[in-house]
C-alpha cells in the first residue's frame, strides 16, 4: 500500500532505537483515512483486518522499520540532553507523488527505550480528537500531523492513572493512531 524509505536508521544511532510495537488483542480498526493515504500515493488499502494488523504494531506494513526517535530539549524551564518518543513508533517515510517526505509514525503503540513510566498507549478519547482535530486543521489550511487510521483494542491498565479501572479491561479501549507528519521537529 505504501512505499517506506528508513533515512533514520541511516543516521548515527544515538538519534534513535530499533522499537517494535508491543502488540495488542483483537484489534478493530475504527477510522481510516482514505483521502490522506491516496495523497501519499498509496495504491488500493488492504481489507479492514489487515489495516487493524498494520495500525494496531501487531504486524509491521512491508517495508517499515520501526525506530523510536530520540531528541533534546527544554522540559520544565530545563535543558534535558536524551528525550524521546516515549509512546511513538516511527515506521518510516513515505514519499509522497510531489515528492515530499512525510514520516508515518504510530502513536500509543507502547512503550520505547524512552518511556518514563507509562504503558505507552493512548485512551480512546485523545485519540479520536487527535483525528478529528487534525482533519479540521488540515481543512482550513493549517500545517499539522495528519491522522492516518486509528484502532481500537481492549486492554489492561495498571491502577494509579485517570483511566484506570484497577486492572480491569478499559470500558473504551486503549489504542494508537497512525499519524502522517511533514518531519518530527519538536517545538
Amino acid at each position: 500500500m505504501l512505499t517506506f524509505d528508513t533515512s533514520y536508521t541511516r543516521l548515527p544511532e544515538m538519534l534513535w532505537s530499533a522499537c517494535q510495537p508491543t502488540a495488542v488483542k483483537a484489534p478493530e480498526l475504527i477510522a481510516f483515512n482514505t483521502d490522506l493515504a491516496a495523497s501519499l500515493g498509496a495504491q488500493e488499502p488492504p481489507d479492514d483486518a489487515t489495516l487493524a494488523a498494520w495500525f494496531s504494531g501487531n504486524q509491521l506494513p512491508p517495508g517499515a522499520e520501526p525506530v523510536a526517535l530520540a531528541y533534546a530539549g527544554h522540559q520544565f524551564g530545563h535543558f534535558v540532553p536524551q528525550l524521546g518518543d516515549g509512546r511513538a513508533v516511527l515506521l518510516g517515510e513515505v514519499v509522497d507523488p510531489q515528492g515530499r517526505r512525510r514520516d508515518v509514525q504510530l502513536k500509543g503503540s507502547g512503550r520505547t527505550p524512552y518511556s518514563r513510566g507509562g504503558d505507552g498507549r493512548a485512551p480512546l478519547g485523545p485519540v479520536l480528537r487527535e483525528y478529528l482535530v487534525s482533519e479540521a486543521m488540515a481543512a482550513m489550511g493549517v500545517p499539522t500531523t495528519r491522522a492516518l487510521a486509528a484502532v481500537t483494542a481492549p486492554a489492561r491498565r495498571a491502577g494509579g492513572c485517570a483511566h484506570s479501572r484497577g486492572g480491569e479491561p478499559h470500558p473504551r479501549g486503549l489504542l494508537p493512531v497512525c499519524r502522517r507528519a511533514s518531519g518530527s521537529r519538536r517545538a
